[in-house]
């Protein structure tokens, strides 16, 4: 369902007025590059990444799959952070088997290590404004996948989707973590930031629900440790009057249950997300 239409409330006595910052909160590997294109904007923009993302302390069983890859008819990989994790560990992609993503994201995380349309089939959302699991599994050829093996490369935890999917095709599926996510804790540096950014109105560019739910866990420390003055808005409630840009219909969904009203759904993709920073007041 789509989020519900903007709703522009009174902000809260401390919330600020200062307008136009934009707030990244993607992991920091893939934030850079998108803060450096909005402030070619002309847009303040602080990066704030709300997912941290670690290395496996034993990567045993994602060197042991990446060895047998040739063996699979179809590899897919959930996030760019799945691709760098698992082409740290493999040379030449084997021919023939498919590369499956979710996102421009990801494709460009695979041409990063050589891997392209000129030498390797790729298979991503036919609908690039719709970048997620839905779209990829029906941009692809499932009953051709029936009786082969199928290698799924993600985080720690995740959606079971794509497992399930390609099971109920009649795959042989293995699902394998490449990397660990963590929302990062709540330091004194990073309470300070937080306190500085809801003291004025900003975009925020929230690309994960994972990423979104966090926030408010750290906020709601925050609030615990330090309680807003009577009459004033604590954390939580400051933060859920800020306006929100997200790229799919599930994290503006999120997003709405949270208690956030205003919310701007982009479709996938930078440039979508570019042109809505450009058209924000």
């Amino acid at each position: 369902m789509p989020p519900p239409p903007q709703q522009h409330k009174r902000t809260p006595a401390h919330c600020g007025r200062m307008p136009d910052n934009v707030v990244i909160t993607r992991p920091l590997a893939q934030a850079v590059a998108l803060a450096e294109r909005v402030a070619a904007l002309g847009r303040p923009v602080d990066v704030l990444p709300l997912l941290e993302i670690d290395a496996l302390a034993d990567a045993a069983q994602l060197r042991a799959a990446l060895a047998d890859l040739p063996s699979y008819a179809l590899a897919a990989f959930v996030s760019p952070n799945a691709v760098a994790a698992a082409l740290a560990h493999i040379g030449a992609w084997p021919p023939g088997v498919i590369a499956a993503v979710v996102g421009e994201g990801s494709r460009a995380a695979l041409a990063a290590h050589g891997i392209t349309d000129a030498t390797a089939r790729i298979v991503s959302p036919l609908d690039t404004a719709h970048s997620d699991t839905e779209h990829l599994l029906a941009s692809l050829d499932l009953e051709a996948l029936r009786g082969k093996r199928v290698l799924i490369v993600r985080g720690e935890s995740g959606r079971e989707l794509m497992a399930d999917s390609f099971r109920a095709a009649g795959a042989d599926v293995t699902v394998v973590a490449a990397y660990r996510r963590s929302v990062p804790a709540l330091t004194p540096a990073l309470a300070a930031t937080l306190r500085r950014l809801l003291a004025q109105p900003n975009d925020w560019v929230i690309t994960s629900s994972e990423a979104l739910r966090g926030l408010l866990r750290l906020l709601d420390q925050l609030d615990a440790r330090e309680p807003a003055p009577a009459g004033l808005a604590g954390a939580v409630a400051c933060m859920q009057q800020q306006h929100l840009i997200v790229p799919h219909a599930r994290i503006a969904e999120t997003a709405s249950g949270l208690g956030f009203h205003r919310i701007t759904l982009t479709g996938s993709g930078d440039e979508r997300l570019l042109a809505a920073l450009q058209s924000c007041p």
